[in-house]
């Protein structure tokens, strides 16, 4: 069991939108992690802790999407309609929502600023892809002196190889790894 201060932590969820959660994901299915994320949210938002809901979008026209070159580059073109939509259900009032057009949940954001300005020093992440947006987000989250906590049940990637490769080599040098149903958020 890990005791966290609700008033110095942020939940913070990633990715777990339309376009995303739809996507063939390991070890569980994209609706799955986005219905764990939702329990997850209200009982931070029950103690008193902040909600933080990352979604990545882009410009119709993708203008504004990573140029960069790469040996394995995303797909291009338009996106659906409703693909950088938060997942129902999700969003409450009170949540910090933050568009991101990177990997990570720093760059190009304000989310730093947010978070010191509320005083939380401690985020807990989930989200959607564990290699990608929270393990961008938790070296970054570490670079800047928070503390981190990843929850594995609330993280899903494109391979269960990949998701476990992160979870036990990677991001255990950035983070502490503990179930959302160890934490507790006690003042």
């Amino acid at each position: 069991m890990l005791t966290l201060s609700p008033r110095r932590t942020a939940l913070v969820l990633i990715d777990l939108q339309h376009g995303i959660t739809a996507m063939p994901l390991q070890p569980i299915r994209g609706e799955e992690v986005a219905a764990r994320g939702i329990a997850a949210a209200a009982r931070f938002r029950q103690a008193g802790a902040q909600v933080v809901l990352l979604n990545v979008d882009f410009g119709a026209d993708m203008v504004d999407a990573p140029r960069q070159p790469v040996d394995r580059p995303l797909g291009g073109g338009p996106l659906p309609a409703d693909w950088s939509q938060l997942h129902d259900g999700l969003v409450q009032p009170g949540d910090l929502r933050v568009t991101k057009r990177q990997w990570g949940a720093f760059t190009g954001t304000s989310l730093e600023q947010q978070l010191r300005r509320r005083g939380i020093d401690t985020i807990v992440l989930g989200g959607i892809a564990t290699n990608f947006g929270v393990e961008s987000t938790a070296r970054h989250a570490w670079e800047l002196g928070f503390s981190v906590v990843v929850a594995p049940d609330l993280c899903a990637s494109v391979s269960e190889e990949l998701h476990r490769m992160t979870l036990e080599h990677v991001l255990p040098r950035v983070a502490r790894i503990v179930p959302s149903d160890a934490l507790q958020l006690q003042a």
